[in-house]
C-alpha cells in the first residue's frame, strides 16, 4: 500500500497540478460554463412542456397543450430555442475570452471577434421558401424568403467548432496585443473606445483567416468547420464518452485525481464537458420531438447519477459516518459533511475526514463511482429506468428531486438513486469503520497522554 501511495504522489500529483494550471483547459472549462445559465432555463421550459401526465394522446397536459395552451407551448418552446441552439455560440464566445484574459489580453474584443469567426465559419441557408401567407390583421404576407443560419450548427453540435474557435481566437488575438501589433490610441482616449481600435488589425486578421477556411471547406465534400470536426473529433469522442468503459475510465480518473487533492472533476471535465454536453443536447432535441433518445451517457447522468454527492460519490460515505461513527472527530463531522454532501458538496468531506491521501478509503472512492455507472447504464439501457432527458439540473439539486426531474417526470430516476444510495452507503460502511475504530484509538492515546 506505501508503494502504491508513493506511486501516486509521485506521478498523478505533478500532473494534476499542470493540468490544472494549464491555461487552456481553464479556458475550456470556464468558457463552456457560460452556458450552464442559460441552459437551465431551456431545461425547465423543456420539463414544463414535456412534463408527463396521466390521459391518452401523451396526457391531459399534453392535450391541453396541442389545443387551448398553444400559446403556452410555443412560449415554451421560444425559451428552449433560444437556449439549447445557442449553446456553440455562448461557448466560442466565452472561451476566447477567458483564454485572452488568461494570456493578459481584453477577453471582451477576443470574446466579440470570437463570435463573428463562429458565424462566419457556420453555413447560411439562402434562397426562398414555397409560396405562403399569414393574414392576420389585415397583414399579408408572401414569399418569405429563407436566409440565416440552421440551429443544427450552433447549439451542442457547434460545441468542436466553438472551442477549436474560441482557442485560435483568443490565443492569437493575445499574440497580437502582447508584440503591439495593433492602433495604438491617445491616453485620453476612453478605454472602450481605445480597446476597439486595439482590437482592429488582430480582429481583421482572425477573421480574414476564418472566412478563407470556410470558402476552401465549402469546396470540399465536409462544406464546413463544423461537419469536418464531427467526423474527425466528436464522433469518436462520443464514442467513448457515450460508452460504459469510457464512463469507468473517466469516473477512476476523477477518484484518482480527487485522492492527491488535486480537483478531478475540474481535470476530467474540461476534456469530457463539451462531449457530454453535446450528447445531452441531442436528448433533448430527441425529447422535445417526442424521439427516442440516442444517449445514455451525459453531462446529468454524470452528475447525477455516477457521482452521487461528489467526486468519488461520497454521499454514502456521508451517511455511514451519520449513522455509524462513534469516534469524537467523526461525530463533529457529521453536521458539517452531511448538509453539503446532500447538495453534492463534498469538500468538508474530501479534507475534513480526511478522503484525500486516506489509504483506507481509496478502494471505495474509486469503486463506489464505477459501481454507479455500471447500474445506472444497465437500467437505462434495458428501459427499467428512463434515460436523462437533456434536461441541466444545477448539481446541486439533492438527489430524488434531480433524478426525477433529469428523468423527465419519471419516478424510476428516483427510484434508481435511492437504490443507489444504499449500495454505495453499504459499500462504504466497512471502510468507514475501519478509520472510525482507529480514530477512537488515537483519541484514547491522546486522553492518556493527556492525564499522564
Amino acid at each position: 500500500m506505501d508503494n502504491v501511495m508513493k506511486g501516486l504522489e509521485k506521478y498523478l500529483i505533478p500532473i494534476g497540478s499542470k493540468l490544472a494550471q494549464n491555461k487552456v483547459l481553464s479556458a475550456m472549462r470556464d468558457g463552456i460554463a457560460a452556458v450552464m445559465p442559460i441552459v437551465m432555463v431551456g431545461s425547465l421550459a423543456l420539463i414544463i412542456k414535456n412534463f408527463p401526465t396521466p390521459g391518452a394522446n401523451g396526457g391531459v397536459w399534453a392535450t391541453w397543450l396541442a389545443g387551448d395552451g398553444a400559446w403556452l407551448s410555443d412560449w415554451l418552446l421560444k425559451l428552449y430555442y433560444g437556449t439549447f441552439m445557442i449553446i456553440g455560440i455562448v461557448a466560442a464566445f466565452g472561451i476566447a475570452y477567458h483564454l485572452a484574459k488568461e494570456l493578459g489580453a481584453d477577453g471582451l474584443s477576443a470574446g466579440v471577434i470570437s463570435f463573428a469567426s463562429f458565424v462566419i465559419t457556420t453555413p447560411y441557408m439562402f434562397g426562398t421558401s414555397t409560396p405562403w401567407s399569414l393574414t392576420a390583421k389585415s397583414v399579408k404576407v408572401t414569399n418569405l424568403a429563407e436566409q440565416g443560419m440552421s440551429f443544427n450548427f450552433t447549439g451542442a453540435n457547434g460545441l468542436f467548432p466553438a472551442i477549436l474557435i474560441g482557442l485560435f481566437t483568443g490565443y492569437v488575438f493575445a499574440w497580437f496585443v502582447k508584440r503591439h501589433i495593433t492602433i495604438k490610441m491617445p491616453d485620453t482616449v476612453p478605454p472602450a473606445v481605445a480597446n476597439s481600435f486595439v482590437a482592429l488589425i488582430p480582429g481583421l486578421v482572425i477573421l480574414t483567416f476564418w472566412d478563407i477556411v470556410q470558402t476552401l471547406l465549402a469546396r470540399t465534400d465536409f462544406k464546413s468547420l463544423s461537419q469536418i470536426l464531427t467526423i474527425w473529433l466528436q464522433k469518436p469522442l462520443s464514442a467513448f464518452g457515450g460508452s460504459l468503459f469510457g464512463v469507468i475510465v473517466v469516473a477512476t480518473l476523477t477518484s484518482l485525481f480527487w485522492f492527491v487533492g488535486v480537483h478531478g472533476g475540474n481535470i476530467t471535465g474540461a476534456i469530457m464537458s463539451p462531449v457530454y454536453l453535446s450528447m445531452m443536447g441531442a436528448n433533448a432535441k430527441a425529447y422535445a420531438a417526442h424521439q427516442t433518445m440516442p444517449n445514455i451517457v451525459t453531462q446529468p447522468f454524470m452528475d447525477l447519477f455516477v457521482y452521487l454527492g461528489g467526486g468519488g460519490a461520497t454521499l454514502g460515505l456521508v451517511i455511514a459516518i451519520t449513522l455509524f461513527s462513534h469516534s469524537k472527530q467523526l461525530k463533529t463531522l457529521k453536521p458539517l459533511t452531511m448538509v453539503p454532501g446532500i447538495f453534492n458538496i463534498n469538500e468538508p468531506t474530501m479534507f475534513g475526514i480526511p478522503v484525500v491521501l486516506n489509504v483506507y478509503l481509496i478502494l471505495p472512492f474509486i469503486v463506489v463511482p464505477i459501481m454507479n455507472a455500471l447500474i445506472a447504464f444497465t437500467a437505462m439501457q434495458s428501459g427499467i429506468v428512463a434515460m436523462t432527458n437533456g434536461a441541466v439540473m444545477p448539481w446541486t439539486t439533492p438527489p430524488i428531486i434531480s433524478g426525477f426531474l433529469a428523468t423527465g417526470g419519471h419516478i424510476s430516476g428516483s427510484i434508481l438513486q435511492v437504490v443507489l444510495i444504499v449500495l454505495d452507503t453499504l459499500v462504504w460502511l466497512p471502510f468507514m469503520k475501519i478509520t472510525d475504530k482507529r480514530q477512537i484509538e488515537v483519541e484514547k492515546n491522546e486522553k492518556i497522554g493527556a492525564e499522564a
